[in-house]
């Protein structure tokens, strides 16, 4: 009798333990569904980077600009159909967010071998550590077990994505608002030591700001006329030294107020943030430590797990029920 009610006990403690483990991620998610995911994401992000490098730094940005909108879900990728209005044409996304493209190959290929078990959301969080690790960047365990949002908001993607013109308080502000702190803010910005940026994003930062090497704002200025409208678009990389290489140039550019935004240089000019800086610019090791920590933070914002949302078999489109 003591053995039965022994086993009913917990039985009965597993039962009331299920609703939360349900919505815990993890790495091993899909070991015994899709073992060979990784495999599939890794040799994409190889091809997709060796045709262009700059891929990388837009499938990080990628997997930011989804997070912070009703948090990773995956919704940023819906194209808008109909009625339906998506969040890619919101004032940060459009003709700026890329990638997209490279999440339908994964998906595709993902799906001819695993078919409705990968959800769209967790393969933009593994194209993000990918494109990290190879570039030169760190690596981590990535927690798995997303579903995908069958709902989008533009509204949310205007209001929620910092500006490049944020200040500091700004931005602790926003990255607060999704359980961020301030040292995951620093080191996430660390992802700016790759990429590009167009030129109506730092206009401002390169003829307004005082805090900014004279050298650094005359070099910006021959591709970035002053006048609005012109030259939006061109690019300028927002690590002058290794603008493809993933390391802590970009913190070392800030000590040398050579940050190339605006949000991008308030993290050292006399504020809370700038011991860090100094740290993550003489430490690389401590760099990639946190932003790999900071990464797995932001990919447990608001996931949607168990039950809730789906898979879509389309990244672009909601699944016709």
């Amino acid at each position: 009798m003591a053995a039965s009610f022994q086993i009913w006990h917990c039985l009965l403690a597993l039962l009331l333990l299920a609703p939360a483990a349900q919505g815990q991620l993890s790495p091993s998610f899909y070991a015994r569904s899709c073992p060979t995911l990784g495999l599939i994401v890794r040799a994409t992000m190889i091809r997709a980077l060796l045709a262009e490098r700059r891929m990388g730094a837009s499938l990080i940005r990628l997997f930011f600009h989804d997070c912070f909108v009703q948090g990773c879900d995956a919704s940023i990728l819906l194209d808008d159909v109909g009625s339906f209005v998506g969040e890619k044409g919101a004032g940060p996304n459009v003709n700026s967010v890329r990638g997209y493209e490279v999440i339908d190959q994964i998906k595709a290929t993902v799906e001819a071998v695993c078919p409705g078990v990968v959800s769209c959301a967790d393969i933009v969080a593994l194209a993000a550590r990918d494109s990290t690790f190879l570039l030169g960047g760190p690596t981590w365990a990535v927690p798995l077990g997303r579903r995908d949002s069958t709902t989008a908001s533009q509204s949310l993607a205007n209001s929620d994505l910092p500006s490049p013109a944020s200040d500091l308080a700004t931005l602790i502000s926003a990255f607060g608002n999704k359980g961020l702190s301030p040292r995951d803010l620093t080191a996430l910005s660390g992802a700016h030591t790759i990429g590009f940026s167009q030129c109506q994003n730092f206009r401002g930062r390169i003829y307004n700001d005082t805090n900014i090497d004279a050298a650094f704002a005359a070099l910006r200025r021959r591709t970035c006329p002053a006048a609005q409208g012109s030259g939006d678009g061109n690019l300028a990389p927002l690590d002058v030294q290794t603008q493809l290489l993933f390391d802590n140039a970009y913190y070392r550019n800030l000590v040398g107020q050579r940050g190339l935004l605006h949000s991008d240089q308030v993290l050292f000019n006399g504020g809370s943030q700038d011991a860090l800086v100094r740290q993550y610019s003489t430490n690389p090791a401590l760099f990639s430590a946190d932003f790999a920590a900071a990464m797995v933070k932001m990919g447990n914002i608001s996931p949607l797990t168990g039950s809730a949302g789906q898979i879509r078999a389309n990244c672009r489109v909601v699944n016709s029920s």
